[in-house]
């Protein structure tokens, strides 16, 4: 999407959420229509929302735990961050002090708003209602944007700003340890008897920055990270999203094999066994469902620079 900025065009609006419609919706369409017209398969008997609330992908809003295909309030978050973002660029654009303005707001407006909702829902036993905090912390996209914003802003660097960029890859052997512990110290905060104010607060921008210093030593070519091939990690990465989509449901069947045949559902060839299922499950998912749809995507509307990895589009 910052390809045609760097060159002082215009973002196509519907050449982006075409690509986007083509990458996202024909697989996430299938898991759909299997949750509410093949109830027996659910993990759970109750939906999590309303086949509207799919359709418009605002699944996250008013969202509980407990009920099926609730973990797709991650994919509403990021569908709906994405449908913003092209106007968010059209603003940013030619305004340099903006674009570090903007972010810093929304990134510092997210601690602000999750301390204040954090403090409007406390539980009875101390700490934060945990319920409340799946309703109005968890779920909703107003307090997750910290990564996605993280992750565009690296992306405007690394377009907008290369002298910055080769000096942020350059500190990548400085990075990686305390990225590490960023991420440790937050998943800390969280291990507690009662849900606190400060993991409310802090886990999601301390896991955010933990994971882009971690992106940065990725790609940087001071570390050995993008130097080594590790064999099977492209094919892993081309079908998590059906996996992502699928998991659940083979898992509520693979607990239901193993129930039914007395296995043990924490020994190891059930654990094996389940995870084998879902790549299994994901890999038909994606090559039945998802991969045309790529196809036809490459057709109707190719990549800005061909053969180029950072034009492509999620």
């Amino acid at each position: 999407m910052l390809a045609p900025l760097t060159r002082d065009q215009p973002i196509k609006l519907g050449r982006f959420f075409t690509r986007r419609a083509l990458r996202i919706m024909p697989a996430y369409l299938v898991v759909i229509a299997i949750y509410f017209l093949l109830p027996a398969w659910r993990e759970y008997p109750e939906m999590s929302q309303p086949l509207w609330k799919f359709l418009l992908s605002v699944q996250n809003i008013a969202l509980h735990g407990g009920t099926a295909f609730s973990h797709a309030w991650s994919l509403a978050v990021e569908d709906q961050f994405y449908l913003a973002l092209p106007f968010l660029l059209f603003f940013l654009y030619r305004r340099p002090r903006a674009a570090i303005i903007v972010p810093c707001l929304i990134v510092a407006g997210g601690i602000l708003l999750r301390a204040f909702l954090a403090w409007k829902n406390p539980s009875i036993d101390g700490g934060v209602s945990f319920r409340g905090f799946q309703a109005w912390i968890y779920y909703p996209t107003w307090t997750r944007l910290d990564p996605l914003v993280f992750g565009v802003v690296l992306a405007a660097i690394e377009r907008f700003r290369p002298n910055w960029w080769q000096r942020l890859i350059n500190c990548a052997p400085w990075l990686w340890l305390p990225a590490l512990g960023l991420i440790v110290y937050a998943l800390y905060l969280g291990e507690t008897k009662n849900l606190t104010v400060v993991a409310c607060v802090w886990q999601f921008p301390l896991i955010a920055v933990g994971m882009a210093a971690i992106l940065v030593c990725a790609v940087s070519p001071r570390l050995p990270f993008c130097r080594v091939a590790i064999p099977g990690a492209a094919f892993i990465a081309s079908i998590a999203y059906s996996a992502y989509l699928i998991q659940k449901l083979v898992i509520n069947g693979a607990e239901q094999f193993c129930t039914n045949h007395s296995i043990d559902l924490t020994s190891v060839p059930a654990l094996l066994g389940v995870e084998l299922c879902v790549y299994i499950a994901a890999t038909i998912l994606f090559l039945s469902i998802e991969r045309p749809f790529l196809l036809l995507r490459r057709s109707l509307a190719p990549p800005v620079e061909r053969g180029s990895r950072e034009s492509r589009e999620a």
